[in-house]
């Protein structure tokens, strides 16, 4: 009735690699870094008669959730209040492990007189205890896969509300885009 089928180890042990290359090769396809702003926290307040300045702590949760360590460039994030530079956030150069999370201490000068060209709206912010600023950051950097360091960048969209009272952190929305540049 049927054709006997000579059954090889080769052959199984050919399809078991291939599977495992195939799920390999797609659960290695990168994905996108997350960020969020944990805490704020006011380190000195400047009152010249020309200047106004305050320096901050920003604590940021970040995740790598690929399978490559990464190593990132120093950069700057800009922040911004009713679309003006309000000031930066230095983020300093470092690495992350495969599929790791950390919190990053970022120093953060904000100019004041900037602030005070939008006077009547961060008043209004402060009465009703909610404030919005936006930042942008582009990270640039190499992940290491096998034995290749492969560039990438990452470009971060943040939109969030804080207290300017008590500096809490009320709501935040982060987009991240990788690009990965493979030369």
């Amino acid at each position: 009735m049927g054709k006997k089928v000579k059954w090889s180890w080769t052959s199984a042990l050919i399809g078991a690699a291939s599977t495992m290359a195939a799920t390999a090769l797609l659960s290695a396809k990168p994905k996108d870094p997350t960020f969020h702003l944990v805490s704020i926290d006011l380190t000195s307040f400047k009152l010249n008669l020309t200047h106004i300045e305050a320096e901050l702590i920003l604590t940021v949760h970040v995740t790598n959730p690929n399978m490559a360590p990464i190593h990132y460039s120093s950069t700057t994030m800009s922040i911004f209040y009713e679309g003006s530079l309000l000031g930066a956030a230095q983020v300093n150069a470092g690495s992350q492990p495969p599929r790791s999370c950390q919190l990053l201490k970022l120093p953060t000068r904000l100019d004041g007189v900037e602030l005070a060209h939008h006077a009547g709206k961060f008043f209004a912010d402060v009465a009703k205890r909610e404030m919005v600023l936006d930042a942008k950051v582009d990270i640039d950097g190499t992940a290491k896969v096998l034995w290749w360091d492969h560039r990438f960048n990452v470009h971060v969209d943040s939109h969030v509300t804080v207290d300017p009272v008590f500096l809490d952190v009320i709501d935040q929305e982060n987009n991240s885009q990788l690009e990965i540049f493979l030369d």
